[in-house]
């Protein structure tokens, strides 16, 4: 992890990082000082516990899809916006191999959990949903279709996710690429 000035920021990221290659129960705040090279005692002045920094993970991941979404909203094809996702999905095939989904891996594991920390977990997947219904209403399609056809498009990416990871092949995520960039020309 390249070393920055900001203890609190590399405390986040190295959070976001071990919690998605071990999970979020497997993760010690000692892991997450290590691996951000902080002290340990350090960790509880930014985060008066783990809810904390996990609730900052969540945000992390928050600001992350709002900037992805950004970037994509300014492709004028509505289609090319989708094809976007599934191609941003596939460049992180391999990690899922290795790691599963980061984001879905998060919301089902504090999903688990409930509470407001499974409520913001969920907050996330509801982001991505959203966005998607916005392009299909977007292809003129009825608020129910665009409903359904978002929750299909997201199932299956995270459904390849696990399946990839299961198997260790990320060869799952650019089969079923290529297979959801056919299905998006003729929605």
């Amino acid at each position: 992890m390249a070393r920055r000035n900001d203890k609190r920021e590399r405390l986040i990221e190295a959070a976001d990082a071990l919690f998605h290659q071990q999970g979020v129960s497997n993760t010690t705040l000692a892991n997450i000082a290590s691996l951000a090279d902080v002290p340990l005692g350090n960790v509880y002045y930014y985060f008066k516990s783990k809810d904390s920094i996990t609730l900052a993970v969540i945000e992390r991941r928050k600001k992350l899809l709002a900037t992805l979404f950004s970037e994509w909203n300014n492709q004028t094809d509505v289609k090319s916006r989708l094809r976007a996702l599934i191609e941003y999905v596939g460049t992180l095939a391999d990690e899922s191999a290795k790691f599963g989904d980061s984001l879905g891996s998060l919301c089902q594991e504090l999903g688990k959990q409930g509470g407001t920390i499974g409520q913001a977990a969920s907050q996330l997947m509801n982001d991505i949903i959203h966005w998607c219904e916005k392009q299909f209403k977007s292809l003129g399609k009825t608020d129910d279709d665009s409903s359904k056809l978002a929750l299909n498009l997201v199932a299956s990416l995270q459904g390849i996710n696990l399946i990839t990871l299961t198997f260790k092949d990320p060869q799952f995520v650019a089969r079923q690429g290529e297979y959801l960039g056919q299905w998006i020309e003729t929605v």
